[in-house]
């Protein structure tokens, strides 16, 4: 947990909050570097590609490099237009465009790698005016193309509420299609900023409005970060919120502060804790929850296509 950090809303001036405790010991989290992670991040080194497991410093990092050979690709370069208080990646204003080479990059790595599963997110691109739909929608097809045989979850931004957006990303046929909701709504104003609770939901509903329609042929799935001052009772409202938006597929982790310069960490939210969310979840009919204090959105994602 942070250490000597303001609370949030704090000002300057005001007395420093007083140290508090390390993790427990259920966040331990064991640092291995096994050969096949150096050879992931080679791999990611050569082809000049941005991973979400490092910009956003994961905790599985080492798991899922070395253990598993898997690695989720950022997109559409490495600065993000939005200023999350959670995230950890760069925010500003994108210098570069869009790198035309990147679809067949990220294509080449997914092969190299022999995955069967593809994990694909991105920076918010406000900037642009699709917000980077036909990026992502390129990336699916390279994919596809170069591995046939290999599912393409995308994990995206909200394209600030544009429909058609969505229709493209869909109309590329990714086999998961995931957009988190972060957190409840109290508190989107201090996470994030740039975002609105409403519009997210909008988004995964209408992502499966495609699906009850026929147009689109795949699993809709979104997650959550607990530890950032929600409570219990609002955090199983907006599971049973994003329930009711036909979501299938849900993940909860514990928020871990990256730097001092982000949201200080509100509590450490217990192992069995985290199992009556899981329940509470399945009870309301998600076909699937990942619930546990390391779990983030792509955490064992090639388990969740055929649950």
């Amino acid at each position: 947990m942070s250490e000597g950090l303001v609370q949030i809303g704090a000002g300057r001036g005001e007395p420093p909050q007083p140290r508090r405790e390390g993790r427990p010991e259920w966040l331990r989290i064991k640092l291995a570097t096994p050969a096949r992670y150096h050879q992931v991040r080679g791999l990611v080194e050569r082809l000049k590609l941005n991973t979400v497991c490092e910009e956003a410093r994961c905790p599985n990092i080492y798991e899922c490099w070395g253990e598993h050979g898997t690695a989720t690709f950022m997109i559409l370069g490495d600065v993000c237009t939005r200023r999350c208080g959670f995230c950890a990646v760069t925010t500003g204003r994108p210098l570069a465009g869009v790198d035309a080479e990147e679809p067949a990059h990220v294509a080449e790595a997914v092969r190299t790698m022999g995955l069967k599963h593809a994990v694909i997110t991105s920076v918010d691109r406000d900037d642009l005016a699709d917000g980077g739909a036909r990026h992502f929608a390129a990336v699916i097809e390279a994919v596809h193309e170069a591995c046939p045989g290999c599912a393409v979850e995308v994990l995206t931004p909200d394209f600030q509420g544009v429909d058609e957006a969505v229709d493209v990303v869909l109309e590329a046929h990714p086999e998961v299609f995931s957009h988190n909701m972060e957190t409840v709504p109290r508190l989107y104003r201090q996470a994030r900023p740039g975002s609105r609770y409403t519009r997210s939901l909008d988004l995964l509903a209408e992502a499966s409005r495609r699906c009850d329609a026929g147009s689109y042929v795949g699993r809709i799935k979104t997650g959550l970060m607990v530890g950032l001052g929600e409570t219990p009772g609002e955090l199983r409202a907006t599971i049973r919120d994003i329930r009711q938006c036909g979501v299938e597929i849900l993940t909860i982790g514990q928020y871990l502060q990256p730097t001092r310069q982000h949201l200080p960490v509100d509590r450490w939210v217990h192992p069995d804790e985290f199992a009556a969310y899981r329940g509470f979840a399945l009870e309301l009919g998600f076909a699937h929850c990942e619930a546990g204090p390391l779990v983030r959105s792509s955490y064992h994602a090639h388990e969740h296509v055929t649950v």
